[in-house]
């Protein structure tokens, strides 16, 4: 076998160091032979596109051992399993980052994610592998956590050169050979590959670290998006015609133009006022009621963080008193008794001004309005198990009504 050109990519060492570490990590090697190899001299050592495509620099793998190679390989299928580049554009609309560095924090803050325990055992670290211990973080965190807990500055600086592709940030390079290029996996394919993994996992859960067996457990079991569909339901809810439409002076109508001498108002549209149900019954737990609060605090977010425009009302058979968020650090979610949520939707219809959108936050036990409140509404249902007496409610018969067809549910997490 002839050795490789001065430039080119030595292909055989690559594929030596896959072999390895397929043999120390043999519940990724369905993933790790998914990968397609690019050479790229625009790499600065390997990435990964999202399309599961694996770009290798040949100066990097002439001058890296067989060994460290293989811990390449691991940490970068590992970006692709679990889904960093997904879940950097989901952050990065959810917290608004735009900024030029976001993407390499994010980049940190996956390999963070992954570095903490993927090595060891037979697997090489390579030269500069980036761990949260750098930054002075714990270990056992997902990205999204680490984003919240660093900025780039002066301890940071040296990982500017890092790298990992579309693959581990979401945003696309020069390089990438983009979603038409060949040898790309579909997301169907992406989805077979990170199957056949997570079963390797489950069924050797001893040989693999936390971390994975954590991912693992979620890809049989992923969680549902539910406060990004909460919050989808509710903007869809107050985008239609009449919710939130109010006219202004303040920003003259185009029409005015065409009457001389009068200002017409303009039609604006404003955040929505909504009033949030929460469901107090003796069926919902202490930690479905701590959720609902975070729901709210969502919901707040979802009408562009005018707490003022949002009111809770816990409710079981009753409603009780109805509170502004700006005290929610203080909201009393007072109940424990039989459900009765109608008491609540005619109690948020009295509210004055009236609320264009009411979402409500309940485990489902509840009988519903017969006729659909002269607002938007979205529901919000805590999950519960379909099992045989799993809705006792002093009535071993007893099944809830669903939700009525003019709402919008969603199921929280």
């Amino acid at each position: 076998m002839s050795a490789p050109e001065a430039g080119e990519l030595d292909l055989d060492k690559l594929y030596a160091a896959r072999l390895h570490a397929a043999r120390v990590r043999p519940y990724l090697a369905t993933a790790l032979f998914a990968l397609h190899v690019v050479a790229s001299r625009r790499v600065p050592t390997m990435a990964v596109d999202r399309h599961w495509r694996c770009y290798a620099s040949p100066g990097f793998v002439a001058g890296t051992p067989v060994e460290e190679l293989a811990g390449v390989w691991v940490h970068e299928v590992s970006h692709l399993l679990r889904d960093h580049h997904g879940r950097s554009d989901r952050v990065a609309r959810e917290r608004g980052l735009t900024a030029p560095g976001d993407r390499l924090r994010m980049n940190i803050a996956a390999d963070f994610e992954i570095n903490d325990d993927i090595f060891g055992d037979g697997l090489v670290g390579p030269e500069g592998l980036v761990r949260p211990g750098h930054l002075l973080l714990p270990e056992g965190l997902l990205m999204e956590d680490y984003l919240r807990q660093f900025r780039l500055g002066p301890r940071t600086q040296d990982w500017a050169w890092l790298d990992c592709g579309s693959g581990a940030d979401g945003d696309e390079r020069e390089w990438d050979l983009g979603p038409d290029g060949a040898n790309g996996l579909s997301p169907q394919q992406q989805d077979a590959v990170r199957f056949r993994v997570a079963q390797g996992i489950a069924g050797r859960p001893g040989t693999a670290p936390r971390g994975w067996r954590r991912w693992a457990e979620e890809a049989f079991h992923p969680p549902q998006p539910w406060r990004e569909l909460l919050g989808a339901a509710i903007r869809s809810a107050v985008s239609g015609s009449g919710a939130g439409d109010d006219y202004s002076y303040g920003r003259p109508s185009r029409r005015s133009a065409g009457i001389p001498g009068v200002v017409l108002p303009a039609l604006r549209r404003r955040p929505p006022r909504v009033a949030v149900v929460i469901d107090t019954s003796g069926s919902v737990s202490d930690a479905e009621l701590g959720g609902a609060l975070l729901e709210v605090a969502a919901i707040s977010r979802a009408v562009g963080g005018r707490r003022d425009l949002v009111t809770v009302l816990p409710c079981d058979a009753a409603a009780r008193v109805a509170h502004p968020l700006c005290r929610a650090e203080g909201i009393p979610l007072l109940g424990g008794g039989g459900t009765d949520l109608r008491t609540g939707f005619a109690r948020a219809l009295r509210l004055q001004p009236r609320p264009e959108v009411m979402v409500v936050l309940t485990d489902g036990q509840t009988p519903w309005p017969d006729a659909p409140p002269p607002c938007r509404t979205v529901v919000g249902l805590f999950p519960r198990p379909l099992s045989a007496g799993s809705w006792d409610e002093d009535d071993p018969d007893y099944e809830p009504d669903t939700p009525p067809d003019w709402a919008r549910v969603v199921t929280l997490g």
